[in-house]
């Protein structure tokens, strides 16, 4: 008689789900970085690592790539930035994660090598110093630590020594064999959503803090001085009817154009800032921002201009600016004669320069405090930054301001020179067509062609308007505010039906043509004449 005996069970290495493993990644990575944000808001003085990484990403990009990202995305380009690089973080979490199913080592190694990024990000940037490292280590540590939590919990559960088995019948046999499971996938959700759940919850915490509450607030309480000359007010209809909606002579705050390098508003509290006059000076100064407003301020319209403006674009803006004469500080600072450039530094590092004869040739150069009424917003430069007429915002217009030296044009190259633009960069004469819309279908009948030209420090003297190529016409002039600022035109056209192509140019104060060569905005702004294809039904 045989004895019946029950075959061996066969241990075979089998993972019943692997989804968990990529998912384990991405929310250590998460919970790391969520750290290091708490980090940023509690300790001051240091930077998140994500925009540290993307503060770097900024400097290194090559131009025509940003000039690509400028086109593309237009004043949208920092929120395009920080989507790909959270795209990419996300996948990288991934990859890690489902690595650490088998080689544990290896995404330890993959967060480690992450944190090395950040940290050199970092300690490389603008304003970098070696503990600006810290928390990219943080989030290192932290991103580490949850992931071999999560992962015990996926191999043999938490307090469980060894992978958690069972035993299965196969089907059509006598035989067993032992699945190694891994944990409990109950606990492993838990755990995750746990992490998931403090991640959003400190992160948003962090970035609150980031975002300074306090300093918004101060902001609010600010009660402006008036200038000692104030403008006359601007009424809301003034200037070419046509216009009021699309393009008011007046830009409003909300929709003022910003270009600039920092992928988040610094949020500069008013109580703690200070700036700074040093270099060739015969003594440095530094002014509080109540020391600003004590001034007699000055008032004025000015109209601003990206360089990375194209032909008929719309990254230009008029605001009426208030601000302290950058001339009479430095003359409180005993600038040297022989100096010939103003270098401008943010609060994040980043520099522009031009010429010290912007200062010394009567135009209105500004310590700008206030914009369009109000103090000046978070994004458009808070607490002060510098207003220079007729030059391009890439060597002038420094927001969040916090020193200015005087040196010389050979002893310092502003942020963007290195990379391929002027040093120098006079605003180029050009027009632009707002109404009617390009590719836009209208009615037939009387209706007008309408928009802007612009020649800051020279003005604008007449704008012509050819239809299909015929005879340039001269288009209505609205008033000439100041010749820092935009003048709005008309032209009436009595519109056929059918497809219509319009042109417009425009003449400076002086009687010279705009140039019609097109011409890209590198290195120191385009040139060509605007031309719209208008339908009418």
């Amino acid at each position: 008689m045989t004895a019946n005996h029950e075959p061996p069970a066969k241990s075979v290495d089998v993972e019943v789900r692997r989804w968990p493993w990529p998912v384990s990644g991405v929310v250590a990575g998460g919970f790391g970085l969520a750290v290091a944000e708490l980090f940023v808001g509690v300790v001051d003085g240091f930077d998140s690592p994500i925009l540290s990484v993307g503060d770097k990403a900024v400097d290194l990009v090559p131009v025509p790539l940003k000039t690509f990202a400028i086109r593309t995305f237009g004043t949208h380009d920092k929120q395009a930035l920080l989507f790909g690089i959270f795209s990419a973080i996300a996948v990288f979490a991934l990859v890690v994660g489902a690595v650490g199913r088998r080689h544990p080592r290896l995404s330890v190694a993959g967060f480690s090598a992450f944190g090395v990024v950040g940290a050199l990000a970092a300690v490389t940037g603008r304003t970098g110093q070696a503990k600006d490292a810290l928390p990219s280590l943080l989030a290192v540590g932290a991103a580490i630590g949850a992931f071999l939590l999560l992962r015990r919990s996926l191999l043999g559960g938490l307090g469980h020594r060894g992978p958690i088995s069972t035993k299965l019948l196969i089907p059509s046999s006598d035989a067993t064999m032992t699945v190694a499971t891994g944990g409990s996938r109950r606990q492993f959700l838990t755990l995750a959503g746990a992490a998931a759940v403090a991640t959003a919850g400190i992160g948003t915490f962090g970035r609150h803090l980031q975002n300074s509450a306090g300093a918004i607030a101060r902001r609010v309480a600010i009660v402006l001085p008036r200038a000692k000359k104030p403008l006359a007010p601007l009424a809301k209809s003034a200037g070419v009817p046509e216009l009021v909606t699309r393009t008011p002579f007046v830009t409003p705050n909300s929709t003022f154009y910003r270009i600039d390098t920092a992928l988040v508003v610094p949020k500069v509290d008013v109580d703690s800032w200070s700036l700074r006059i040093k270099g060739m000076v015969g003594m440095e100064r530094t002014y509080t921002y109540e020391d600003l407003l004590s001034r007699d301020l000055v008032e004025r319209d000015i109209t601003l201009t990206c360089v990375s403006n194209e032909v008929g674009g719309i990254l230009m803006g008029n605001a009426r600016w208030l601000g302290v004469p950058l001339r009479e500080l430095l003359a409180e600072a005993e600038a040297d004669p022989k100096a010939t450039q103003i270098v401008g530094r943010s609060v994040d590092g980043w520099t522009s320069g031009f010429p010290m004869s912007a200062v010394t040739d009567g135009r209105d150069t500004l310590v700008a405090v206030a914009m369009n009424g109000e103090p000046l917003p978070f994004q458009h430069g808070f607490p002060a930054r510098l207003i220079v007429p007729g030059l391009y915002g890439y060597v002038s217009a420094t927001k969040w301001l916090k020193e200015i030296e005087v040196t010389t044009m050979e002893a310092f190259d502003a942020y963007w020179v290195p990379r391929g633009y002027a040093k120098e960069a006079p605003i180029k004469l050009a027009s632009r067509i707002d109404v009617p819309r390009g590719l836009s279908t209208i009615q037939p009948g009387k209706t007008a062609v309408a928009g802007v030209a612009w020649s800051q420090r020279h003005g604008v003297s007449k704008v012509e308007v050819s239809i299909d190529n015929g005879p340039w016409q001269t288009a209505e002039l609205a008033d000439e505010v100041t010749v820092d600022t935009w003048r709005q035109w008309r032209l009436p056209w009595d519109a056929a039906s059918g497809r219509h192509d319009v042109a417009v140019r425009a003449y400076d104060g002086k009687g010279r043509l705009q140039k019609e060569e097109r011409v890209a905005p590198l290195p120191d702004g385009a040139t060509g004449w605007h031309s719209i294809i208008v339908l009418v039904a």
